[in-house]
C-alpha cells in the first residue's frame, strides 16, 4: 500500500508499517557515516539496520521515502498480514 517506485533502484515506502496496537516496528537514528548526515532506519526488534529515510518522497504522502535493503523485507499478502 505505501510502496511506491522512487526511481532510485531501491524499494521505496512512505512510511513504515505499524503493530496493531500502535507500536513501532522500526528506530531512527542519525548516522554520520560517509561524510553526509543521513537518518538510519532500524528494527525495533533486532536493532538490525534496515535502510534510510530521505525527505524527497511524494508531498501528498507525507514528503519521506523510506529507502530500505531488499534484502531485510518480507512480503505478506495484506490478506494475511494481521496473522503474522
Amino acid at each position: 500500500v505505501d510502496k511506491f517506485e522512487s526511481g532510485s533502484g531501491w524499494p521505496s515506502f512512505t512510511r513504515p508499517i505499524r503493530e496493531p496496537n500502535g507500536a513501532q516496528n522500526v528506530l531512527e537514528k542519525r548516522d554520520f557515516s560517509h561524510l553526509m548526515l543521513r537518518t538510519e532506519v532500524r528494527s525495533s526488534h533486532g536493532d538490525s539496520h534496515l535502510g534510510h529515510v530521505f525527505k524527497d518522497g511524494p508531498r501528498e504522502a507525507g514528503g519521506l521515502r523510506y529507502c530500505i535493503n531488499s534484502a531485510s523485507l518480507r512480503f505478506v499478502h495484506l490478506d494475511d498480514l494481521e496473522a503474522q
